[in-house]
């Protein structure tokens, strides 16, 4: 663990400053005063500019720059007092008195999230190392549909024989899936038939989603057909609420006799007169049903794509739970993201290590990190202080009164004149509700803790088209300006109710957009002077404001790449992770700002996607090739294309004409950022390559975009 010696000491953890937080502090303070240095060297500039067209650009590089430094010194909140953690399960006390465990699980469309993989999801989790009358595992639905109901009650099934095998032979990745394709097997005739067992379900399963409802041959006792036939006269977003309880824990047990923790299934009501609130409001169903059912004190958010891959990851949060020094105010422990199946240099950056974990561990230190929507142990007080749970305590969580009550929680009708979604459950009013929520606790007084275990606690799936991911960025981005355009506005709201460190933190995510202006700038401006021999940028003849500019870009670069290495990264992921941000700062996140304005004026926009989880096998190979998939006509393509273009036209140029090294540079790197482009564009022919009309549309945008600059230039 990095930290200085010093450190804060705990019965069940301990906290350690980042030993690199006076290098951090230095940093700031230099760099800070580079900045202001080529502040007053462009604004000189300006002022003496030969013509107005070159004053006019001038001043657009300005504005640009000002929010590089803006969005700068936003991120060194992060650096300012990082801190690292480690917990001593061991000194946990007797498991009588542990407190219990609610896990959701939330899945909205069975064709991209596939019933199985979110199956997967659940056995895992209910083989958590916990006592298992103290687990209850709830999956919401969504996608209210049936194959989804029946894939859970197979995994009920086979749960009774799948948790006394994990625990007999302490295995520690406790997704069958995960399991038997690892090729780390126990052997013996046990583990041929559970695995027989396992791919019977998976073909019904299967079968189901791919004839699109639940025969009666699948679904083969009367009673089971008596809950699928209902499914057939509604909707996905016209149906009533459904709760099933398929594991109960005072009743149901194991093969060998033993506890089994509760399994339900969650299905809101859905019409389409009500809003739903996307996943927010699917979660704050979970917990009135939770509370009515079982109102466990601790709660365990989780994707429907990330498995346990270690089953005593509840230990370590209750290391923050149960310790009085931070309980008192905790709202909430992260884990961090961990995702399978990247290729070698991850080349859409689907790790995303800077906010899973760099940057929370940089939040730790101010206010605690931030919720990124999976991996995260609730205190259910934070977000409910008191309990739905009305009758008799003696009920089962399976009886009729019980399970009415949880019905009638998640109604449509039930958050109607109450405070839910405002200062109750998860927050409303943002497409990421996860930063939302984890934002507006902290502004409540609210704390957070990070735990970033040695080795994964929980292991998911990155999306793998490039297409897929932008979108995702995009999605993102539209509930970030949802947060940054509001009264909650970090940079006000904010600083005054949690610090300035804090502030500025969450300020950067929030306004993560705005980053499209200035790549936007440089990837189109500095190419135009080149082509047009127009000098922007101060030449080595300058020395001393030239050498400044050198040292702003390889400071940051260098800083960041340090970061990302010391984190267990290699210097190739580090070249994916920036080219990313460079292809998001010209994509995803320009798209996102026009899809929030076109919101505001109430013009209808393509609106929430879930990111589908399937992939089909031309892609999955390229992807394993570390190839980009260009082969979707996408708007996202065409500016990329464009891009390229005009910065090999402008590099051309200038290697013609041997002048302006600023602006050769600058022409360079967004050929050495572009190259994958440029393969899709010119060099390859497999289904991934750069469709003729999406290239063509580049083309006719780079000529439309060299030609204006020629007139602005030339006027």
């Amino acid at each position: 663990m990095e930290g200085t010696k010093s450190s804060i000491p705990s019965k069940l953890n301990m906290i350690c400053l980042d030993h690199r937080i006076p290098i951090y502090r230095v940093h700031m303070l230099v760099y800070t005063l580079a900045i202001i240095a080529v502040f007053y060297h462009q604004i000189t500039s300006i002022f003496t500019s030969s013509t107005l067209v070159k004053a006019g650009l001038l001043w657009l590089i300005l504005v640009s720059d000002l929010i590089l430094a803006f969005m700068w010194a936003c991120s060194q909140a992060f650096r300012w007092r990082p801190v690292h953690r480690q917990e001593f399960p061991a000194r946990l006390p007797d498991r009588a008195s542990w407190p219990a465990l609610d896990v959701f699980v939330c899945t909205a469309d069975p064709h991209k999230e596939p019933p199985m993989g979110v199956v997967n999801a659940a056995l895992s989790l209910l083989a958590f190392d916990y006592p298992p009358e103290k687990l209850s595992v709830y999956i919401s639905d969504d996608g209210g549909a049936d194959v989804t109901l029946f894939a859970f009650m197979e995994g009920a099934k086979f749960a009774r024989h799948w948790l006394p095998f994990c625990r007999e032979n302490r295995i520690k990745d406790r997704s069958p899936e995960a399991f038997f394709a690892s090729g780390h097997h126990c052997g013996g005739s046990d583990e041929d038939k559970l695995k027989m067992m396992y791919e019977t379900m998976k073909e019904r399963v299967e079968s189901g989603l791919e004839k699109g409802s639940v025969s009666a041959e699948l679904a083969s006792s009367e009673e089971d057909q008596h809950i699928f036939i209902k499914w057939k006269q509604y909707s996905c977003n016209n149906h009533p609420a459904v709760v099933q309880v398929l594991l109960q824990s005072s009743i149901d047990t194991d093969f060998t006799g033993d506890v089994i923790p509760n399994l339900i299934y969650v299905s809101r009501e859905k019409s389409q007169k009500s809003p739903h609130n996307f996943k927010a409001g699917a979660l704050n169903a979970l917990v009135r049903v939770s509370s009515v059912l079982t109102n466990a004190p601790i709660i365990l958010t989780i994707d429907c794509d990330m498995c346990s891959t270690d089953p005593t990851s509840p230990h370590r949060a209750l290391c923050y739970f149960l310790d009085p020094a931070t309980s008192a105010k905790l709202a909430f422990v992260q884990f961090p993201q961990h995702f399978q199946g990247l290729n070698k240099n991850d080349i859409y950056r689907g790790e995303i290590k800077r906010v899973f974990t760099i940057n929370s561990i940089g939040l730790d230190g101010l206010c605690g990190p931030n919720y990124v929507g999976t991996n995260t142990f609730h205190a259910r007080r934070a977000l409910f202080g008191s309990s739905l749970k009305g009758g008799n305590d003696e009920e089962q969580i399976g009886s009729k009164i019980v399970l009415e009550k949880a019905i009638e929680a998640v109604g449509c009708d039930y958050e109607v004149g109450t405070k839910w979604g405002d200062t109750i459950g998860f927050r409303y009013g943002s497409l990421v509700e996860d930063y939302y929520t984890g934002y507006r606790l902290h502004c409540e007084g609210w704390k957070s803790v990070f735990c970033n275990p040695p080795e994964p606690a929980f292991l998911g799936d990155a999306p793998k088209s490039l297409n897929d991911v932008l979108n995702q960025c995009k999605r993102w981005v539209v509930g970030l300006y949802e947060v940054s355009i509001s009264r909650y506005c970090p940079l006000t709201f904010g600083v005054k109710k949690v610090s300035l460190g804090a502030g500025l933190a969450y300020s950067h995510y929030a306004f993560l957009g705005i980053w499209c202006i200035p790549i936007a700038t440089y990837a189109v401006v500095p190419q135009l002077a080149l082509i047009n021999n127009r000098p922007l940028f101060p030449e080595p003849s300058n020395p001393w404001y030239f050498y400044l500019h050198v040292y702003l870009f390889l400071a940051a670069y260098i800083q960041d790449m340090t970061d990302f290495v010391s984190y267990n990264g290699t210097f190739m992921c580090w070249w994916s992770d920036q080219r990313m941000w460079l292809i998001h700062c010209l994509t995803a996140y320009p798209f996102g700002m026009m899809e929030f304005v076109f919101k505001q004026f109430n013009i209808t926009t393509q609106g929430f996607n879930v990111t589908s989880k399937v992939m089909d096998d031309d892609q999955s190979k390229r992807y394993d090739q570390g190839l980009f998939d260009f082969g979707v006509d996408s708007p996202f393509f065409v500016i990329l294309g464009t891009a390229a273009i005009l910065s090999l036209c402008a590099f051309t140029v200038g290697m013609i004409r041997n002048r302006m090294v600023v602006e050769m540079f600058l022409a360079g790197f967004g050929i050495a950022n572009c190259w994958p482009v440029y393969e899709a564009l010119f060099l390859r022919n497999d289904s991934g390559r750069m469709p003729e009309r999406v290239g063509a549309r580049a083309f006719v945008m780079a000529g439309f975009i060299l030609a204006i600059g020629f007139v602005a230039f030339n006027l």
